[in-house]
This record gives structure tokens, sequence and C-alpha cells, in this order.
């Protein structure tokens, strides 16, 4: 059902009922009378009612326009108290935040720092869980998911803000080596043992960089699969296959001579490190707080 009324125009009636005047709502409104005097007149016509008696030296409601103010001025309190609360949750660092991470590296990488984060905000209450699903994972009612991509990220409707990049490395063990030779071209990976992944990544870990923007996927011999980097250092260093891995993951074993770095003719892409939401230009405070103090500190805590 239509209806001659609307939140503007009720607005400027009750100022004019409290004011007492045109002139007055005006002032309180910061407008100019005559729109004040066009939303009234405006408003009387919507209505086919007269609502205020208008003369050269006063004005009263009529019976209707008391009506009207009586049922209007509770709702525009009400409307603007919500109002008002709805700025406050958007503003203030208070409230549910609903996380989700990887289930693996996630609390490795992350679960340091969003305790200290929880420690420094204790009005924001954390609620994280952690699974592969990614972006998936945005349709559990979440407010935010965490996620690792290594390559180009599809196109989405979802906002994907960068906080880390994370370095790779291809690897192998000497056993591996001397078993099946050293590798200097990554062609040659589609005939030797490799570890790979079964949906993590998207079950395509094997990408290189060519340039900053462009990546180029490996098909590899898939020997053994595992949605796991740390199942595939550990297959690695047991000379299972040639694994791509994190370089802080792997970067001790390369030094105590457990595993060799393999260098070819393309680096390994690295693997980045996205926090993903549904819409920046609402994004609430304690969301925007929380993503910068992830990428402010994340490094910190490798």
């Amino acid at each position: 059902m239509r209806t001659g009324l609307d939140f503007n125009s009720s607005r400027i009636f009750i100022a004019v009922v409290e004011q007492g005047s045109f002139v007055g709502a005006s002032k309180t409104l910061q407008i100019p009378t005559s729109n004040v005097s066009r939303s009234i007149s405006q408003l009387e016509e919507a209505l086919n009612l007269q609502l205020i008696e208008r003369t050269t030296r006063h004005m009263k409601l009529t019976q209707a326009g008391q009506l009207l103010y009586t049922r209007v001025k509770p709702l525009l309190e009400s409307l603007e108290q919500t109002e008002a609360e709805l700025t406050s949750q958007q503003i203030q660092l208070k409230g549910p935040l609903r996380l989700c991470i990887p289930n693996e590296a996630g609390p490795r990488l992350l679960g340091t720092a969003i305790a200290d984060f929880a420690c420094q905000h204790p009005e924001i209450k954390i609620s994280c869980i952690t699974n592969l699903s990614g972006l998936e994972s945005l349709r559990e009612d979440l407010d935010m998911a965490i996620i690792i991509h290594r390559g180009k990220l599809d196109d989405s409707d979802y906002i994907a803000s960068h906080l880390t990049t994370i370095p790779c490395t291809v690897v192998g063990s000497p056993s591996l080596i001397q078993r099946c030779g050293l590798p200097y071209h990554t062609a040659q990976l589609k005939d030797l043992p490799c570890i790979t992944t079964v949906s993590a990544l998207k079950g395509m870990p094997w990408q290189f960089t060519h340039t900053k923007s462009e990546f180029s996927t490996i098909q590899v011999n898939e020997h053994y699969r595992v949605n796991s980097g740390e199942l595939a250092l550990k297959a690695a260093i047991a000379g299972v296959g040639f694994a791509i891995l994190a370089k802080v993951s792997c970067q001790a074993f390369i030094d105590d001579g457990s595993l060799v770095e393999i260098e070819l003719e393309l680096p390994a892409a690295p693997l980045q490190l996205f926090a993903v939401y549904a819409n920046r230009q609402y994004l609430p405070a304690k969301t925007r707080v929380f993503i910068d103090f992830i990428r402010q500190n994340i490094m910190n805590y490798q």
C-alpha cells in the first residue's frame, strides 16, 4: 500500500511542530525555509488533508495534524535510535567476529596473531573455524575467510585483501636425487615422482612465476597426493618425491642436509595469504582493524 508519508517529510513536519514555525524548523534542520514550506505542502497534498492552519501571525495543528504528530513522533525516535545503534556497531570494536582459516597452515601461521588480537580487543568475540573450503566458507554466515593461494586468483564477487607473501621452493631428498637425478628444468617434473595435493590449492600446487603477474602451471607426475604441507614435508624428507614447499617450513631441513633445494629455470610461485570478505564499502571497523593487525604483524610470528 502506497502512502504519502516518508522519513524526510515526517522529520520536517515534526520539526515544524516542535519549533512552532517554518523558520525555526529550517534553522534546526539547516535547510532553506522554502524547502520546509514545500515539503509540508506536498505532504498535505499527498494525504489530502490539512495538517497545519497557517496565518500571517501564527500556526496551529489541525486535528489530523495532531494525530499525525502523536503517531509519527515515537516512530521517528525509534528509527533514529536504530540508526544510532547500527552506526555504533559499524564503528565500535566490539561484537562477534566470525572467521575461517585453513585447517593446517592456518593455526601455525595465524594462531598466535589471532590470540594476541583477542587479548588487545576483549570486547570482540572471536569465533574461528578451520577448513580448506576457502571462498565457499563465506556462505556459512562468516564475516571473513583467510585463504592460502598460489598463482592468479579467480574472479569472484568477494573482496580479497592481500596479507602477506610466503616464498616457496622445490626440494628433494639426497636419496631421491641419487635415484632419479637432479632436475634443472620444469618440463622434467612430468617424468619424475612428485608430491602434490588432492584438493588444496585447487589441486594445482605446481605453479611457477614467469613475470610478476604471469604464472605457469606444470603437470607433474602425481606420485603422492596429500592435502597437508606437513605430510608433504615428511614425504619429501623420506624420499617419496620432489615437493614444492614454503621456505619457512623446509629451510631448517635444507640447512641440515635432509633436503636439497632444486634450482630450475623458473622460480616456484609463492603462496599468497588473503583475507576474503563480502563487501568493502560497509566493512565494520572490527573487521578492518583485524585485517590491519594481521597484515602488520604476521611476519613477526614466523
